[in-house]
């Protein structure tokens, strides 16, 4: 039996209900037992541990849906539990792992096998992602039946294409089958193969191999197509254009089963960032122009973007310390998510409740997590922030194993002060 935990003084944030007022929480057990605005003062249970949160954020925890990690194979790059030691830094309590790892998640006992190293490392929840198809070839579709029993969340070819129309056609009907979520990659490997930088005047002025932003659309067109044929749950995990959203906002507007998601860094960044080729601001799409990025704030805040993940890619420097356009794409981005999110809230640009809904409700709801409500019952993942301390990133000071992060040197107003996953306090950084 766990000690009791009550929080109070504190402002309750729940996008899931639309809750906004101060008031205190009570921990039993692992789960919420109370929640409300007479809870400000009180503590119900015998005993419990008093958390005095006057000035600060009590929200659900942040659920981070796109994590890669180097666990297995690459386990110099990250681990999951260097990973889950960076989320819980950044107020993250679930993370969705990708599947390209090595080997490939896409096996039941592979599945278990993350499960099984998580609960043995990881310091918050980890949400294995299958493979879509054998190896991420994009030629032979995984069993997602057995993979879902086993625990895989999700299904997806992690960061490829899968370019065969067919192969991907029958596996969104299968995975329909199972009512199973598919993650697509929105990149036409063909128009983007030795591409570094998005097509355009600043791409050029460096002498960068370039690809049309098109290529993205392209391919979210395509997918939109395929869910309309076989009826299937699809998340696009990361968008990055303005013809993107706006082909995603018609099929919503049409009742397809289509959400989609953007990375923090192309939230806050654009490709004149890149600067003098900083290759740590070298990701994957590449950072667009300043119409695309405005266009990725303006879909948070209408709700057509549904989602905000840190597409967390850790890379060693010997592959980062390289060439423009031979340096590996990825930035890490755990513990600058929520950060990252809040600028556009600060600036007006996006409501707070919106803000934290795409680190919360809505992920739990397009996941079909248990978590993302601070509703009583609900799982005791907890975020307690501070919407106002300043700081600025130093990617020495960071938790994950690698220091690739696009953000180096950023200023930002927000950060999570201490997170609770099932209750238990994973990170205390008051």
């Amino acid at each position: 039996m766990m000690r009791p935990v009550a929080f109070r003084g504190c402002r309750l944030i729940d996008p899931a209900s639309g809750l906004d007022v101060k008031g205190g929480l009570l921990v039993e057990n692992g789960r919420i037992a109370d929640v409300g605005p007479r809870l400000f003062n009180d503590a119900e249970p015998t005993d419990p541990e008093v958390i005095d949160a006057r000035g600060l954020v009590l929200t659900p925890g942040l659920i981070d849906a796109r994590v890669f990690t180097g666990e297995p194979g690459s386990e110099h790059r990250e681990t999951l539990e260097s990973a889950s030691a960076a989320a819980a830094a950044g107020g993250i309590t679930s993370m969705v792992v990708m599947p390209n790892t090595d080997p490939v998640i896409d096996e039941p006992s592979l599945v278990d096998f993350i499960l099984r190293r998580a609960a043995g490392t990881a310091k918050v929840r980890v949400l294995p992602c299958g493979a879509l198809t054998k190896g991420l070839k994009g030629e032979v579709m995984t069993e997602v039946g057995l993979m879902r029993e086993a625990g895989a969340v999700a299904f997806s070819d992690a960061d490829r294409t899968v370019s065969n129309a067919r192969v991907l056609s029958r596996a969104l009907a299968y995975a329909a089958n199972f009512n199973a979520l598919v993650l697509g990659h929105a990149e036409d490997p063909e128009l983007t193969a030795g591409a570094s930088a998005t097509e355009g005047e600043f791409a050029t002025r460096l002498g960068l191999p370039a690809a049309p932003a098109l290529a993205e659309a392209m391919i979210v067109a395509r997918d939109i197509a395929l869910v309309e044929l076989t009826g299937a749950r699809y998340h696009f995990g990361q968008i990055s254009t303005r013809a993107s959203l706006q082909i995603i906002a018609a099929a919503k507007a049409r009742g397809l089963p289509v959400t989609c998601g953007v990375s923090a860094h192309h939230l806050s960044l654009n490709e004149l960032d890149v600067g003098a080729y900083l290759t740590f601001r070298k990701v994957r799409p590449p950072l667009r122009s300043e119409d695309d990025r405005a266009a990725m704030v303006e879909g948070v805040a209408s709700g057509t973007i549904d989602i905000i993940v840190s597409s967390h890619e850790p890379q060693g420097a010997d592959t980062k310390r390289q060439p423009f356009a031979a340096a590996a794409a990825g930035s890490v981005g755990l513990e600058t998510l929520l950060p990252a999110t809040l600028a556009p809230a600060h600036d007006g640009q996006v409501s707070l409740m919106r803000a934290l809904d795409a680190l919360t409700a809505a992920p739990a709801r397009i996941f079909r997590l248990q978590g993302g409500t601070l509703a009583k019952g609900a799982p005791a993942d907890l975020t307690l922030m501070d919407l106002d301390e300043p700081f600025q990133v130093d990617a020495e000071k960071l938790h994950s194993r690698a220091r690739n992060t696009a953000f180096e040197g950023r200023k930002f107003q927000g950060r999570a002060k201490m997170t609770f996953v099932g209750g238990a306090c994973v990170y205390d950084g008051r």
